[in-house]
């Protein structure tokens, strides 16, 4: 048989018809370009800029309060406080709550007068090693006075967590949740697929099983794959990378247990909206590729503009890889991670309800 370009075209017409047909291929077409155009034109920045900062003044003179003015008008730290002691600091940046403390001590005026080095300090969440390298440029802010303006290091830098900036002790608790989100929505997202591909929907439909005992039936299974995948990760994470895990490991697969079933919701949500197996698939993609850019997994959640951090907010993966960092690196409790903690469990049950509706409505 030889060659035809009259069928080539023939077929090249059929693929053509499909895409058109396919919205979701389509949208993909068009809508990845623009998204991941976006997301890196506008969302990702390196440059990190207004770390939230609190502030402990022991001195209380017209200098010191002079010198954390500047420290706010460098714009690297954004001063949303003060704290009545270093240790009190030390909590909040354990709890999340800020990722800076400046410490200005009792004698510094004594110190500026004598030219003695270092006049206060600096406590950074060095979790994050853009932070740590953002913070320590106020190392060098000079001290100002009416008759002096010197050029010497200001601050001690104290890296409370991860002194010695190894990657590895920011990455490996991150991917847990970047593997979880991944796997998890993965999984759900195909399974009502298919059982609807393989007929077994039909015979779901016949019996006297309620969509939300269904709902619930899917993602049991999943959540002990997602504790197996999250205790592999921090296996590997000590044994290779000598990865301490500082916090409680009780309170830390609680926190990994509100996340896995959260993230769930999502698979089953898109698992009511997908028609097929690889429709499913995509939708995952699309539904990971920006919770990935977005989360402070890749690039600083602090260096994005506010639009990019309020969209981030929404997404499950976001709230956990601030639980998983609190917990492992800075021995934080439960307890002091509510603010991440509430609204995994209202995504799960905003997701769960959602799901459950859309199920019952194909059924019908």
């Amino acid at each position: 048989m030889q060659f035809s370009i009259t069928r080539v075209l023939a077929i090249t017409r059929k693929e053509f018809n499909h895409l058109r047909r396919d919205h979701l291929t389509g949208g993909m077409v068009v809508g990845i370009p623009i998204v991941m155009t976006l997301l890196f034109g506008y969302a990702i920045n390196n440059d990190v800029r207004n770390l939230e900062a609190a502030t402990v003044d022991e001195a209380d003179t017209r200098a010191s309060r002079a010198l954390l003015a500047d420290a706010g008008a460098t714009q690297v730290v954004r001063i949303v406080g003060s704290a009545g002691s270093p240790m009190e600091l030390q909590r909040r940046i354990a709890a999340g709550e800020i990722s800076v403390g400046i410490v200005v001590p009792a004698d510094f005026e004594e110190r500026l007068a004598k030219g003695k080095r270092p006049l206060g300090q600096l406590l950074i969440d060095d979790s994050d090693p853009v932070i740590l390298s953002a913070a320590r440029a106020l190392a060098l802010l000079p001290a100002t006075t009416s008759d002096q303006r010197t050029p010497s290091a200001t601050f001690e830098v104290r890296a409370l967590y991860n002194p010695e900036r190894r990657s590895a002790l920011f990455i490996v608790p991150g991917l847990c949740g970047v593997i979880l989100t991944l796997t998890m929505v993965l999984f759900t997202s195909i399974a009502i697929v298919r059982e609807r591909e393989r007929g077994n929907l039909e015979l779901l439909i016949t019996t006297p099983v309620l969509s939300l005992e269904l709902m619930i039936g899917k993602i049991v299974p999943y959540t002990f794959i997602g504790y197996v995948q999250v205790s592999l990760i921090l296996m590997l994470g000590y044994y290779l990378f000598d990865m301490p895990i500082r916090g409680s490991l009780a309170e830390l697969y609680t926190g990994v247990g509100i996340f896995v079933v959260s993230v769930l919701t999502l698979g089953l949500f898109i698992s009511t909206a997908a028609n097929t197996q690889f429709q499913a698939f995509q939708m995952t993609f699309m539904s990971f590729l920006p919770q990935l850019l977005l989360s402070g997994f890749m690039f600083p959640f602090e260096g994005m503009p506010k639009a990019a951090q309020w969209l981030a907010e929404v997404f499950p993966l976001t709230h956990f890889l601030r639980i998983v960092r609190g917990i492992v690196l800075r021995d934080a409790e439960l307890s002091m991670l509510t603010p991440d903690i509430w609204p995994l469990a209202a995504f799960f049950i905003v997701g769960m309800t959602v799901a459950t509706f859309r199920f019952r409505k194909r059924l019908e």
